[in-house]
């Protein structure tokens, strides 16, 4: 008789997994959030190193930055997140700028500021956000375009540590974030304002999570509300933006990274949840129905317009309604698409909508992402019109004054309706306050000098201006000329990808993360859409399908455009045994600028999720 144990079931065999040797960061600003370290790959050999290549301006990669923050507590010892900040306007390219965005979004691990994208290059990123997960050893593992993958990195995490602690090459320990000094003002990067009926002024103190009253001189602080800590409480708010007076004088409230509108009472000096349940929206969600039971997507601004709140709801490029007497949200412009096309409100597309102003039959609109003035109007038929007064499209931007038609800003935040019928533009990223005339149709420049404005309201004769960037409000008299500027015109940054005319394969790379598998219960669990700036660029191949490949067709005569790519894959958890296992989307939009040339390649990949083979 054999007395001896049986022998131990061996350990399943890690998932091989294609690797490839990370390329050394580099970035001409140099790094934050490190005590003055300058950090290389080798520093950092012995943890899972997570890339978050992001920009400030972009709502996705804020999205993005708060779904890492409980993996980032929970795997402290073992993972290193380091932004990498690959601008895509020029004022993102300062390393002020990208200091103030640091601290404005409690970016809590160290950032390499690369204002030349060179570290963008190397990793051959395509999008803002990008994720990249490198291993231990100093490989590439995985990647992951735009919002969704958190859930997916953290297994992927798992793995590593358990396959590493196994192979001795994983290294524990306090990583190489060093906090900044905190800096005491009463405002910390504020965001919008408006006038209370008692003549004093309400502001959304974003970076502090709060609301502060201050007396109508602008400085002197009356009273906070909120605790001060980011939180979903009676007494709590996350980076809440816009402000508008309803009728009777209660204040909603955009809580920004709460994904919801709350109401503040400034009698009673109470706040409740009118919309939203502090989950982010997703593709497939309800875009209409009880305020309360529906999900939001980072509502930036609010204005009372019509008998209802108007929301420009940042996170999904649309503007959606509240109805406060039948306690009911919906969608009211926008097709979920970024862009710049106008039209019937339910075939628009925005770009990251940020500001609203109500005027009479006009509800103007700061649509950031495509540096434009738009605008909402009634179409005489029930309906509603979407039309643009100033920009053309997400890649062109600049400071240029004269005809609206050739007019350029630079991602501009707020809109304020001006008692003559002018609209007054906080054009955030040309530190300058803008003015455009419908009677004359030019845009003209009020006031520069200022730092990143985000909100403007009138107070008697003067307008005060949010300057977001100096954490405070600034009161200026609105002048009788415009200040003249030299005129300067930009485009992105990001070079164009070189395409063949004719046939082009377009592949969205997506593997579903590990034990799990796309989601088929109800049809297909992808999607993809396809167009082009401009049109005729596309000869074939435009238009939504459910496979994540498309064959394209562009035309030889266009030399040069924008492919606007925008995909979707639902994936669940692979457990029979599981009737309702868990499901996560996976989404990204792209916009590649493309230059046709008889050289350029004949594939386009993308990558979701996975590793482009």
């Amino acid at each position: 008789m054999n007395d001896a144990a049986p022998a131990p079931t061996p350990a399943p065999a890690p998932r091989k997994r294609a690797r490839v040797r990370a390329p050394e960061l580099i970035g001409k600003g140099g790094w934050l959030n490190t005590g003055g370290k300058e950090l290389t790959l080798a520093d950092l050999r012995g943890r899972v190193v997570i890339l978050d290549f992001w920009t400030f301006c972009c709502i996705n990669c804020l999205h993005v930055l708060d779904e890492l923050r409980e993996l980032e507590e929970k795997h402290r010892d073992t993972v290193v997140v380091i932004g990498v900040h690959s601008p895509k306007f020029v004022h993102e390219a300062e390393h002020a700028a990208v200091v103030d965005a640091v601290e404005r979004y409690e970016v809590h691990h160290p950032v390499l500021d690369d204002p030349e994208l060179a570290t963008w290059k190397q990793y051959a990123v395509r999008a803002w956000p990008t994720l990249v997960v490198i291993d231990p050893e100093g490989y590439v593992v995985a990647q992951h375009a735009g919002e969704g993958h958190a859930h997916a990195i953290a297994r992927l995490v798992e793995e590593l540590e358990a396959e590493h602690e196994a192979k001795g090459t994983l290294r524990r320990g306090d990583g190489p974030y060093v906090a900044p000094e905190p800096v005491a003002t009463d405002l910390r990067f504020p965001g919008k304002a408006l006038v209370l009926p008692s003549g004093n002024l309400l502001v959304s103190d974003s970076t502090r999570h709060q609301l502060v009253e201050l007396d109508a001189d602008g400085e002197s602080v009356v009273r906070r509300i909120g605790s001060g800590e980011r939180g979903f409480g009676p007494d709590s708010f996350s980076e809440p933006q816009g402000l508008a007076l309803l009728p009777d004088g209660r204040v909603v409230v955009a809580d920004t990274v709460n994904h919801a509108l709350r109401v503040f009472d400034p009698a009673g000096g109470t706040v409740e949840t009118v919309a939203g349940t502090g989950r982010q929206w997703w593709q497939g969600s309800p875009t209409s129905g009880p305020a309360l039971e529906v999900d939001l997507s980072s509502p930036w601004d609010v204005a009372w317009w019509q008998g209802r709140v108007w929301i420009a709801m940042a996170g999904v490029h649309q503007l959606w309604t509240w109805d406060p007497e039948a306690g009911t949200v919906q969608v009211a412009a926008g097709t979920t698409n970024e862009g710049l096309v106008d039209g019937p409100a339910a075939e628009a597309w925005f770009a990251q909508p940020s500001g609203l102003a109500a005027a009479g039959d006009r509800l103007w609109v700061a649509d950031s992402e495509t540096s434009a003035l738009r605008y909402v109007e009634p179409d005489g038929e029930g309906g509603y019109a979407v039309r643009s007064a100033v920009g053309t499209g997400l890649f062109d931007f600049g400071h240029r004054d004269g005809d609206a038609a050739q007019a350029l800003l630079q991602h501009p935040l707020g809109v304020t309706a001006l008692p003559d019928g002018s609209v007054a533009v906080c054009d955030t990223y040309n530190h300058a306050l803008r003015r455009y005339d419908l009677a004359t149709g030019q845009v003209t420049t009020l006031a520069t000098d200022l730092r990143e404005p985000s909100d403007a309201v009138l107070a008697g004769e003067d307008i005060v201006v949010v300057e977001s960037a100096r954490h405070r409000l600034t009161r200026l008299r609105l002048p009788e000329e415009a200040v003249r500027v030299d005129a300067v015109a930009h485009r992105t940054q990001r070079a164009a990808t070189e395409v063949a005319p004719g046939a082009l394969r377009l592949d969205v790379v997506f593997q579903a993360p590990a034990g799990q598998k796309l989601d088929t219960r109800y049809g297909p669990s992808t999607r993809l859409l396809v167009s082009a700036t401009p049109p005729e660029l596309l000869e074939r191949g435009e238009g939504a399908g459910t496979d994540l490949f498309r064959d394209l067709v562009l035309n030889p005569a266009v030399t040069e455009g924008v492919l606007h790519v925008s995909a979707m894959a639902a994936s669940c958890d692979d457990d029979p045994a599981n009737e309702y296992p868990a499901c996560h989307v996976h989404q990204q939009d792209w916009g590649v600028p493309v230059t046709v040339t008889a050289s350029g390649t004949t594939r386009l990949p993308l990558v979701l999720a996975g590793m482009d083979g």
